[in-house]
């Protein structure tokens, strides 16, 4: 199906059935590749009201308020995804390997792709999981092989939920960017930027202190006086 179409039918979507129609997209996403960037910014777009005689409704009632709007639609993307990887994750303990040899090819999970993900996991240990939820392509590979590792559920979810959370409010905010102007969105937004941005230091500070470690274990282990 060419680009655009898919564009206009996951638009389209949103537009009809908005906070639903986000968290199942999203929980796709999870497991299978559905253009989460193209789902959030739509939908951040929407809360803003850029869309004439569309607008966010919550369990029969609509949201009046633009920012709330936002807040619903980041929260049904965070949620939906979160539910998708948890089942992802199901999909791939008590599958296994043996499943993704004879069905990888309906989740996009090669061998290869696999090896792939084992290697990200040997890398970064648990915090494959969130790193992975915040990088363009990986996230949507992380799941099924997450639950293969058998992860803990505990801490796959917890790292889950903020690396879906710290996406989906990042492009819904970009969203709203567009759908109003920058003055109204820095004013409203201002915290969530130091937000994402605090989220995204305290992870580089983790990243560099587990290597600092790890490459003073390594030094330790090859030093014969040690």
């Amino acid at each position: 199906m060419p680009v655009a179409g898919v564009t206009s039918s996951l638009t389209s979507l949103i537009g009809n059935h908005g906070v639903y129609a986000v968290f199942l997209l999203m929980a796709i996403d999870a497991v299978f590749p559905a253009a989460s960037e193209l789902v959030m910014v739509y939908a951040g777009a929407l809360a803003a009201g850029a869309f004439a005689g569309e607008h966010v409704d919550l369990f029969g009632s609509r949201v009046s308020s633009h920012f709330w709007a936002y807040v619903v639609m980041a929260l049904a993307g965070t949620l939906g995804y979160l539910v998708g990887a948890i089942i992802g994750w199901a999909i791939g303990l008590y599958g296994g390997r043996p499943l993704l040899e004879r069905r990888g090819r309906w989740l996009h999970l090669s061998p290869a792709k696999l090896d792939r993900a084992e290697r990200w996991f040997e890398r970064w240990d648990d915090l494959a999981v969130l790193v992975g939820r915040i990088t363009p392509v990986i996230r949507s590979f992380i799941s099924i092989p997450a639950g293969i590792f058998e992860m803990r559920l505990g801490r796959y979810t917890i790292l889950t939920a903020v690396g879906s959370a710290i996406w989906a409010f990042a492009f819904a905010a970009i969203g709203w960017a567009a759908g109003r102007s920058y003055d109204r969105f820095h004013h409203d937004f201002g915290y969530v930027e130091y937000v994402v941005v605090a989220l995204v230091l305290a992870l580089l500070g983790v990243w560099v202190y587990r290597r600092m470690k790890a490459s003073r274990l390594s030094g330790r282990a090859s030093d014969p006086a040690g």
